[in-house]
C-alpha cells in the first residue's frame, strides 16, 4: 500500500488494518489508538459545546417568552380598557369657546350696525330752514 493511501485511512480502519498486519501492526495499532483517542475527544467537545448552546437557547428563550409574555398582558390590559376609552372619547366636551366666539361676532355684528347707521344719516343732507322755491305739487 502506498503512503498516499495511509493518509485516507480513518483511524478505525487504520486499527482495524494494524491488528490485521503484524509487521506494521505496532505502529498502525498506535496510530489508531491515537486518532480514535483524538476523535473521542473531539466528539465530546462538540456535544459538550451543543449542550451548552441548547442550555443558552433555553435560557434565551425563556426571558424572550418571559418578555412576550409581560407584552401579550400590556396589550391584553389596553384592550379590556379599549371600551372606555372610546366612550370618553365618544363623550361631548363642553367648551367655552364657542360661546365665547358667539359673543364676540354678536359684539362685532352690534358695531358694525351702529358704524352703518352713523355712517349713512352724516351721507344724508340736513334739511333747510327756508320754505321751498318751487311749490312741492306741481300743478298740471
Amino acid at each position: 500500500m502506498s503512503s498516499k493511501m495511509d493518509a485516507r485511512l480513518t483511524p478505525s480502519q487504520r486499527l482495524g488494518r494494524g491488528l490485521k498486519y503484524s509487521a506494521v501492526g505496532p505502529v498502525d495499532v498506535t496510530l489508531g489508538t491515537a486518532g480514535l483517542s483524538v476523535q473521542g475527544v473531539q466528539s465530546a467537545a462538540v456535544r459538550i459545546r451543543r449542550r451548552l448552546d441548547k442550555s443558552r437557547l433555553a435560557k434565551e428563550l425563556g426571558d424572550a417568552q418571559d418578555a412576550i409574555a409581560q407584552e401579550l398582558a400590556a396589550a391584553q390590559e389596553v384592550l379590556t380598557n379599549l371600551p372606555q376609552v372610546i366612550a370618553d372619547a365618544r363623550k361631548p366636551k363642553r367648551s367655552r369657546r364657542p360661546l365665547v366666539l358667539a359673543a364676540v361676532g354678536a359684539v362685532v355684528l352690534a358695531g358694525g350696525a351702529v358704524a352703518f347707521t352713523i355712517v349713512r344719516r352724516s351721507m344724508q343732507p340736513e334739511p333747510s330752514p327756508l320754505p321751498p322755491s318751487v311749490d312741492e305739487s306741481p300743478k298740471p
